[in-house]
């Protein structure tokens, strides 16, 4: 029996991963401070929509294809046995056609700006498609995952005519270092399942270094984002937010002194502050 309707969208709905926002709001504040930056405090509300919804879709195509490409894997761990391909709910054919589904949908968003823009989104949904298969031969895809995580940043600058400016490229390493260390804490939740079925990670990589590895790349965007205000003459207030974002990192570090994968997750999920300070911060300089 097919089954009903209802149930089938919320499996591509939970595909998705659309009723768990985390993601779309990791990759979105940043882009947004980026946004701000390059629209000198006040970037067009059109823009401001459209990759706000295109990170919404990019997001979500990403998940569709980690979905698809650990349809194999995620049975055999206990965070993601119950997801919609491991669980039998939707085919994998069924996943490939949301997913081109929702690229096509980018694409269109993506069409409504300048060439620069438009090449760097082909190339961010080039990265994004290719991560997922990276956790196969290299215990570095939470880097990967930065640098797909981060594409948006630099298409904020150029969608705005603002080329690519040296604070674009600070933003991006920033954004990059801080991706990998907010996703090495998700990765520390699903380790030993990891380590059991052969997937890579940095969690895995850093071993019995995760902490002081995150510790150390959460104090290396803290740097970026300092110069970054130095580079655009920002004052006490966008000063004030890196200090709040530094005592973040540190209850971050609290949370995963004890590497319970609960508390791990807690501390990832965590980092939505830490974005929504950032680009709250920025605004503030602007607008005050």
């Amino acid at each position: 029996m097919n089954p009903p309707a209802t149930t089938r969208f919320n499996a591509y709905w939970r595909l998705m991963r659309a009723d768990r926002p985390i993601g779309s709001m990791l990759l979105g504040w940043p882009t947004l401070a980026a946004l701000l930056i390059a629209g000198g405090g006040s970037p067009p509300l059109k823009v401001v929509v459209l990759f706000m919804l295109g990170v919404f879709v990019m997001r979500s195509a990403g998940c569709v294809i980690n979905d698809f490409a650990d349809r194999h894997i995620d049975g055999h761990v206990t965070r993601t046995s119950n997801r919609p391909l491991a669980a039998g709910e939707l085919r994998p054919w069924h996943a490939m056609l949301l997913f081109a589904l929702l690229l096509a949908i980018a694409f269109f968003i993506l069409i409504q700006f300048n060439r620069a823009t438009i090449l760097l989104g082909v190339a961010a949904a080039g990265v994004a498609i290719l991560y997922p298969f990276c956790k196969r031969f290299t215990n570095l895809p939470q880097v990967v995952l930065g640098i797909a995580f981060s594409f948006g940043i630099l298409m904020a600058f150029t969608a705005l005519d603002q080329g690519l400016p040296l604070a674009a490229w600070v933003l991006f390493a920033a954004n990059i270092t801080w991706t990998v260390a907010y996703d090495t804490e998700y990765a520390m939740t699903d380790r030993e399942d990891d380590l059991r079925i052969g997937v890579k990670s940095t969690a895995i990589l850093f071993g019995g270094y995760d902490r002081l590895s995150i510790g150390l790349l959460q104090i290396i965007t803290l740097a970026l984002l300092f110069w970054l205000g130095r580079l655009l003459e920002f004052g006490i207030i966008y000063q004030v937010g890196l200090a709040i974002i530094a005592l973040l990192f540190l209850w971050q570090q609290r949370l995963i002194w004890w590497r319970d994968p609960q508390r791990c997750l807690r501390a990832f999920l965590h980092n939505n502050y830490v974005g929504l300070v950032l680009a709250t911060a920025v605004a503030a300089e602007f607008w005050f």
